[in-house]
């Protein structure tokens, strides 16, 4: 190592022997690297060549001339590093009397010692050509962070400041060999520090240090390029061997390092990925520039560069400083974690956009009218000037009477009395509280527009912002802290209300409005006639054309809660009034209807602005009306002859549910009825529907305009009314595989899994609209795909206010071609909708950015869920139909919750079976799964001011747990299929070893075992045999004459019996019927169809002889064949079977003429009658070579309708059978009464295996005889005196219900259930609390504990987490062959319980 790095040194011989040496004993471990670096350091020290003069900086002659005098201090650097000219000056002395007379030098940044006139200031411009310089690379603006910049200039900021006097570290990595880009921020503008400046400012002046320093840069880049993990070694700076090393560290420090263009991030530590960074491109000389030695210079011990701007010294206290003595908790874990998550593999048949790259579409010009106003304050001076008796605005009590009118001229007068007042009535004359400009606060009921209205356009003629907000009815509404933010940062004082709203607002014991939360300090202004001064004469406000100055800002609720304000200005403001008045052909006089919230989107658009504008009357129809009587907007249509109304699809919905054939209804003069959220796919269903039912009252189907908005883009398209009543509305059918790849295909009605969407329109006069990708860079989209929609127009929101990052991102969008080029120089804004622009320019939209839910790689919508959920009988169980449906994060990948509220006369039987088909039909129709369907009772789901679940507070109840819901369904087998690799047993001590041993005292987080199965020892004979078939041979050779199972019929008493001899004698003759009749081999599967008895467990041992795998199926039931054959159908064919095994009565059953009717009888595989057994025995029982190979598969149906399969190999059923042994205590001399289906799951097990593989006999009751005797399981339990019995819930409920007014004849018959121990209920479903506590109740009397009922815990790859109560154990062995494997497109829906 050393002879390689000194090649190039003229060492005496005596150096070189000791440095052999040196490496020998550091070779066998005699001496540390420390103390080898620190012994190597002396002996080559003096023989190191020394750097040429760098005139490039201020320097500083260390070598003292007479006169000169000491330094009382050592010097500082300004950027980093300290030196003491003493000691340079001594081994400068000491290099003479050597007779190597070199001069040393040492480049320091400009301190306040030296002189001002040496320093090199930096001019802004100066300082700009230097940002952009550093600024050039691979990263682009785009992915600029001002903040993370800040906090790496101030971190280095203030390590300039302190004084570094601690010993450097032995070893420790490169700083130029730094992370990655993503690590690397460009410095802003001002990032450059001063001696930065200098240095480069004196090195401009000076050919020689310009070279100098290009040679030097050209050196770490070689060193650089030349190792990927440099560390370097140094000693104590009191050795004098090291002094060169750290002299040579300190030039490096001070040198200005052109190409890497960032400073240091001293505050972590580096990654082992380093910066490629090119080499400088200096310029040539003739003259070659002196280069600072060879490599040997700037090596250390083991032969690694140092390259380092920052000095060991300042790094190690950094690092000393930073890291506490022990590390946090978070260190321990590792980071790794995505990368034990399965990947999921891109789906290889899934559609993508075929078509062409979109064009850009344009909308009609807009029109200019000569009679238009200059701006809206203008047209209301116009229409209150010469017609102030016309009516602007008539609002209605909940009676459905007009409540008041408002005229053009008390809306003019009344506003600038407003106006007048707000300028000059707050605050003094010298010091007003609110001045042009200024952002005031518009707080008024959804039930009193007049108010609104006036108080609007008095901040219109006061030039100060209005911003409307919702009235806060408790200090804890939903969302207001998010709203307070809002005022905040708008620095709103101000809040303008009315009077009855005054008087409603929440009062402290004192009378006054206390402070909302997260609300800045208000001062409420009352805006009603009589509380305000008249303006006087010569008071007038000032109306001018509109400009670019902010006319209004509405408030817009996101995806996470968070309230942002988009700014609109007076031009925009101007021109989407004449635009809307273009598109729906707005004339003066006409009526409108108008049921939307005034204060925002559509509702203000048209019912406040546009009307003003065009002398329209405004019928208001509050939404209080609205609940009691929703037909009243279509009443006050007729009434007045309205041309126009503005409604939702909901108000159509409900006007639909709400009429009655009534006789005086005549739509005949509505010309446009625009539906508000025609943005929503499934508005089309109350569009069609309404139409259907009204068109018989003189409603036109020309006259439906379902528009599109935004509060960024304001109106997007609107459907224009046409006199053409032969022309149909744009509309397509839309495959909904397709969408979740954003990819449109056209699909047939017929389809299920479709959607229909309607056009809201083209797009809006004077705009320009085009498709981008959701993700990445804003690039067109095909004609065929899926994207968001960008709009180009004056009428559009301009910013939010405050907040420019964001703005950016939205506002100022430059969509590009595919090759990278921009489609306009204008920028677009977002209007947040996907959708698409269709042929003949028409928009479609099917849903919303804030409502994408992008689960494994595909997108679904909110709404789409919402309607398939609402599809499924809402009116029974979901409480008006109010569902909020989210995502949340599992995994690293969203999953889909559902919460609704439930209906107060709602059952759990009828609510958890209506949340079934809810999973179904999703299941079905969006192929994906449901994390958790929650539901919780009435009216107790966060409320929007309007009545609507508030979306994002819900989602933080779910999150936080304090949703509390009555019913909860959770299936996250359905969806989460990216589960974690299994845990691997690390080699050696770990992190995560150190977490164990030092933090939760030799316990794992998050994990819980039971009982080792291979370590304890009991007298278990079992467990000599690796499998079932063998036990049961040898217990029919040890205890012939055991008996195994008892079979009770409806009666009671025994239908059957088997000992151990007689079900090996039964499966010996199955074993041979399977090999003669069936000509079966090794490994093919069986379907076992037998009803619940004896015949199934001796086809199960027959097919274990065999060597065949069995397959339990429950049997088609004889009065119901048509639904149930099918599904034994399914599972026979998906199993793969190649025989077909029952009895002679079902057997007859499956070639009936019913079956004929249900499924293709000709397809069953051979089809074997056990009744008829042969007599000979089989020449040789099969015996399995691996434990591991397949033991029987198990099949279920979910409640959800879903197919799932578990293979079971024989060493985990041994295994899962002696755990339940263990668990339960089970022997041959106990009695376990079994009330079980035995087709699958921990039923099939207790039924068929158990037994056998523990000697004690079960007595097994069919739950169909429990139909005909309901009290048969008691009795029985009863009457053999078991301590254990296993049962169902179905069974569980037929007791509960059956027996509930018997418990006394019960007790009179001696029915005593005091020795039962454990009453185990095994859930395959939700885990049903209220009926576990009525069972344990009612029979308490009979002498049942209520201690012995439990529940059982598992899944269907454990099937068995918990089968006792108060004792909770793992399945150890055989959970790890628990190997699941998907015998269909379907995952496992075991419904998890709480």
């Amino acid at each position: 190592m050393a002879d390689r790095s000194l090649e190039g040194m003229a060492l005496p011989l005596e150096v070189r022997a000791r440095l052999a040496e040196l490496e020998l004993e550091l070779s066998e471990g005699d001496i540390t690297q420390k103390g080898y670096e620190k012994k190597r350091s002396k002996l080559i020290g003096a023989y190191l060549p020394q750097p040429p003069t760098a005139n490039g900086a201020a320097v500083v002659r260390c070598r003292l001339q007479p006169g000169e005098g000491v330094p009382r201090r050592p010097f500082r650097s300004a950027h980093i590093g300290v030196c003491d000219i003493r000691e340079a000056a001594a081994r400068e002395r000491a290099a003479s009397a050597a007779g190597n007379r070199p001069l040393f030098y040492f480049r320091f940044g400009v301190d306040q010692a030296l002189p001002q006139e040496r320093r090199a200031p930096v001019t802004p411009s100066s300082a700009s050509r230097y940002h952009r310089r550093r600024s050039s690379g691979s990263r682009d603006e785009r992915y600029r962070s001002d903040v993370h910049t800040e906090a790496v200039q101030a971190a280095l900021a203030k390590h300039k400041e302190r004084k570094m006097a601690v010993p450097m570290p032995s070893k420790r990595r490169s700083l130029v060999v730094q992370t990655s880009m993503d690590a690397y921020t460009p410095p802003d503008t001002s990032s450059g520090s001063e001696d930065e400046g200098s240095v480069q400012g004196d090195s401009q002046g000076t050919p020689t240090s310009s070279q100098g320093s290009i040679n030097m840069e050209h050196w770490i880049s070689q060193a650089i390029h030349g190792s990927t993990t440099s560390t370097t070694s140094s000693s104590s700076t009191q050795s004098g061997g090291s002094g060169a090393a750290h002299r040579l560290a300190d030039v490096m420090a001070q040198t200005h390092i052109e190409n890497h263009s960032a400073p240091p991030d001293v505050t972590t530590y580096t990654s082992e990925h380093s910066i490629q960074v090119e080499r400088p491109q200096g310029s040539t000389t003739s003259r070659t520039a002196p280069k600072y030695g060879n490599a040997e210079l700037m090596e250390t011990g083991d032969g690694v560069p140092v390259s380092s701007r920052v000095s060991a010294k300042i790094q190690q206290l950094v690092n000393t400083l930073k890291r506490p003595k022990r590390p946090p908790l978070r260190e321990f874990f590792v980071d790794d974690f995505e990368e034990l998550l399965e990947v999921q593999q891109p789906d290889p048949n899934q559609p993508k956009p075929e078509g062409a790259q979109m064009l850009a579409t344009r909308g009609e010009q807009l029109g200019v009218v000569t009679n238009w106003p200059p701006s809206l304050e203008a047209a209301l001076q116009r229409w209150g000037t010469i017609s102030p008796k016309a009516p602007c605005l008539t609002t209605m009590d909940t009676n459905g009477k007009p409540l008041y009118i408002l005229t053009y001229g008390k809306l003019w007068t009344r506003s600038m009395k407003v106006a007048y007042n707000i300028l000059h009535k707050l605050g003094t004359k010298q010091e007003p509280m609110v001045r042009p400009g200024d952002r005031v606060a518009l707080v008024f009921p959804n039930n009193d527009p007049a108010a609104f209205m006036v108080a609007f356009y008095g901040c219109l003629l006061a030039e100060v912002v209005p911003v409307p907000i919702e009235v806060p009815l408790t200090r804890k509404d939903a969302g207001s802290q998010q709203i307070g933010f809002l005022l905040g940062s708008c620095g709103v004082t101000v809040a303008l209300t009315s009077d009855a709203c005054h008087k409603g607002l929440p009062k402290s014991p004192t009378g006054e409005i206390p402070q909302f939360k997260g609300w800045p300090k208000l001062l409420w202004f009352v805006t009603e006639s009589k509380h305000l001064s008249k303006p006087p004469r010569d008071w007038f406000p000032h109306i001018k054309d509109a400009n670019n100055d902010t006319a209004y800002i509405e408030y817009k609720t996101c995806k996470d809660g968070s309230v942002l304000g988009v700014t609109v200005t007076r031009i925009a403001l101007l021109t989407h009034c004449q635009a809307l008045t273009q598109a729906c052909g707005y004339t003066e006089a006409e009526t409108i209807v108008n049921v939307l919230d005034f204060k925002k989107d559509v509702g203000l658009w048209h019912g406040i602005l546009t009307s003003v504008m065009n002398m329209m009357h405004v019928i208001s129809i509050p939404y209080s009306l609205m609940k009691v009587n929703p037909l009243s907007w279509i009443q006050k249509v007729c009434q007045y002859k309205a041309k126009v109304a503005c409604v939702k699809s909901r108000d159509m919905h409900w006007a639909l549910v709400a009429h009655r054939d009534q006789r005086d209804v005549n739509l005949s003069s509505l010309r446009m009825l625009i539906v508000a959220d025609g943005a929503n796919p499934w508005s089309i269903s109350s569009c069609d529907a309404f139409l259907n039912v009204f068109q018989s009252k003189g409603l036109r189907q020309e006259v439906i305009c379902p528009c599109a908005s935004s509060p960024e883009a304001l109106t997007v398209a609107i459907r224009r009314p046409t006199d053409d009543s032969n022309q149909p509305p744009g509309r397509g059918v839309l495959s909904m595989h397709g969408l979740t790849y954003g990819v449109i295909r056209v699909d047939s009605e017929e389809k299920l899994s479709v959607l229909t969407v309607q056009d809201v329109g083209l797009v809006m006069p004077g705009a320009i609209m085009c498709s981008v990708k959701p993700d990445g860079i804003p690039q067109l989209c095909r004609t065929d795909e899926i994207g968001e929609l960008c709009v180009c127009a004056v009428a559009t929101g301009t910013s939010y206010y405050g907040l420019s990052g964001m703005t950016k991102n939205t506002f100022e969008v430059f969509p590009m071609t595919s090759s990278g080029a921009p489609i306009s120089e204008y920028p677009f804004i977002r209007t947040g909708l996907l959708g698409f622009v269709g042929p003949g320019g028409l928009v479609f939209v099917v849903g919303k950015m804030d409502g994408l839910m992008v689960v494994s790689g595909r997108r679904h919508n909110a709404d789409d869920i919402v309607a398939t959920a609402l599809a499924v009988e809402p009116m029974k169980f979901v409480y008006r139909g109010r569902i909020a449906v989210f995502s949340v994060t599992v995994l690293h990948d969203e999953r889909i919750v559902i919460v609704a509220e439930q209906r107060p006369d709602s059952t759990e039987e009828d609510s958890f079976q209506w949340m079934s088909r809810v999973l179904q039909a999703i299941d079905s129709i969006h192929q994906v799964g449901v994390y958790c369907l929650a539901l919780v009772p009435a009216n107790t789901l966060p409320k929007t001011p309007l009545g609507g679940i508030h979306l994002s507070e819900t989602k933080q109840l779910f999150l936080e747990g304090s949703l509390h819901p009555c019913n909860v369904l959770m299936c996250p087998h359905t969806c989460v299929t990216n589960l974690p690799k299994p845990r691997q047993k690390q080699p050696e001590i770990g992190p995560a070893s150190v977490m164990v041993g030092n933090l939760v005292s030799g316990k794992r987080i998050a994990q819980a075992s039971g009982r080792d199965l291979g370590q304890i020892e009991d007298n278990d004979q079992a467990r000599k045999f690796l499998f079932l078939s063998e036990v049961l041979q040898w217990r029919a050779q040890t205890t012939p004459d055991h008996l195994l199972y008892t079979l009770l019929n409806c009666r009671g008493t025994i239908a059957n019996s088997l000992t151990c001899v007689q079900l090996h004698k039964r499966a010996e003759k199955i074993a041979v019927m399977l090999m003669e009749r069936g000509h079966l081999q090794d490994g093919d599967h069986v379907a076992l169809v037998y009803p619940p008895g004896i015949d199934l467990i001796a086809a199960f041992y027959g097919c274990l002889y065999a060597g065949c795998v069995p397959i339990t199926v429950r049997p088609p039931h004889p009065q119901n064949i048509a639904t149930t054959l099918p599904t034994v159908k399914m599972i026979v064919e998906v199993s793969r079977s190649a025989c077909l095994m029952t009895t002679q009565l079902i057997c007859k059953l499956l070639r009936s003429r019913e079956a004929a009717a249900a499924v293709d009888v000709r397809t069953w595989p051979l089809i074997l009658d056990t009744d008829d057994l042969p007599k000979k025995r089989p020449a040789q029982i099969y015996k399995p070579s691996n434990p591991d190979t397949l033991a029987y598969l198990d099949f279920s149906v979910s409640t959800t309708g879903m197919l799932a399969g578990v293979k079971m190999s024989h060493a985990a059923t041994s295994a899962f059978c002696r755990s339940i042994k263990l668990q339960c205590e089970l022997y041959p001399s106990r009695e376990v009464a079994i009330c079980l289906d035995p087709y699958c799951g921990l039923g099939f097990v207790l039924w068929c295996l158990c037994s056998v593989y523990s000697g004690h006999q079960s007595i097994l009751i069919p739950p169909s005889e429990l139909e005909t005797n309901p009290a048969l399981w008691l009795l029985a339990v009863s009457q053999y005196k078991v301590r254990d019995t296993f049962c169902s819930y179905s069974v569980m409920e037929l007791c509960t219900k059956g027996l509930g007014s018997q418990t006394e004849s019960l007790k009179a018959r001696g029915l005593d259930l005091s020795r039962v121990r454990t009453c185990v209920v095994v859930a395959e479903e939700r885990p049903r609390i209220a009926l576990t506590q009525s069972f344990s109740k009612l029979f308490k009397d009979l002498g049942l504990h209520p201690r012995a009922v439990s529940t059982s815990f598992g899944c269907r790859v454990n099937l068995a987490i918990c089968l006792q109560p108060h004792r909770l154990w793992t399945l150890v062995e055989q959970v790890g062959d628990f190997s699941l494997h998907h015998t269909n497109a379907y995952s496992p829906p075991y419904l998890l319980p709480f």
